[in-house]
């Protein structure tokens, strides 16, 4: 399983697509869940359909998973940006007896922030509330990754990016 963490604008979906293409992954995205299962009136973003949501793709993996164990899925669309988020996912991953990888996206404030508005003004993303105001309070209130991962500069390019991230799934974890 490979996770997509980082604030909101760092890259996160666009080098999810990438890696998907290259690994014949699915992707399975908080995003597009909330917005498949809930009527745009219903959708709050508040932190318990969040919740909501990410086990409806724990249980979508779980699925995958029972149908094809080699196959590897990769999960969006979240920043885990709570050490309770990241541990969720560390049980889930330990329940299934799959391998767990985690990739921090992050890039320069100022990239995070013309992604962002660019996405607002032309409508881009499915999550109406991804803002730059967003950004900044997700970012305050991040706590610190404890878990072994890739952190990966986005800012530069995707090509490289998805090199880096390829390069990091063939290497030996150390199980946390």
């Amino acid at each position: 399983m490979i996770v997509l963490a980082g604030l909101p604008g760092t890259g996160k979906s666009t080098l999810a697509r990438a890696l998907a293409e290259r690994l014949s992954a699915p992707i399975l995205d908080k995003d597009r869940i909330r917005a498949a299962l809930f009527d745009p009136a219903a959708i709050e973003y508040s932190t318990g359909q969040d919740d909501f949501c990410m086990e409806v793709m724990l249980h979508t993996a779980a699925y995958l998973f029972a149908k094809e164990r080699h196959r590897p899925v990769i999960l969006d669309g979240r920043t885990f940006s709570r050490r309770y988020q990241r541990e969720r996912v560390r049980a889930f991953a330990d329940e299934q007896g799959v391998p767990l990888r985690w990739i921090e996206c992050v890039c320069a404030d100022e990239v995070a922030r013309a992604r962002l508005e660019r996405d607002v003004a032309e409508g881009r993303h499915v999550a109406q509330n991804r803002t730059y105001a967003l950004y900044l309070q997700v970012k305050a209130q991040f706590e610190p990754f404890e878990e072994e991962r890739l952190v990966l500069d986005t800012g530069c390019d995707l090509t490289q990016c998805v090199a880096k991230v390829l390069a990091y799934l063939e290497r030996p974890t150390s199980g946390r």
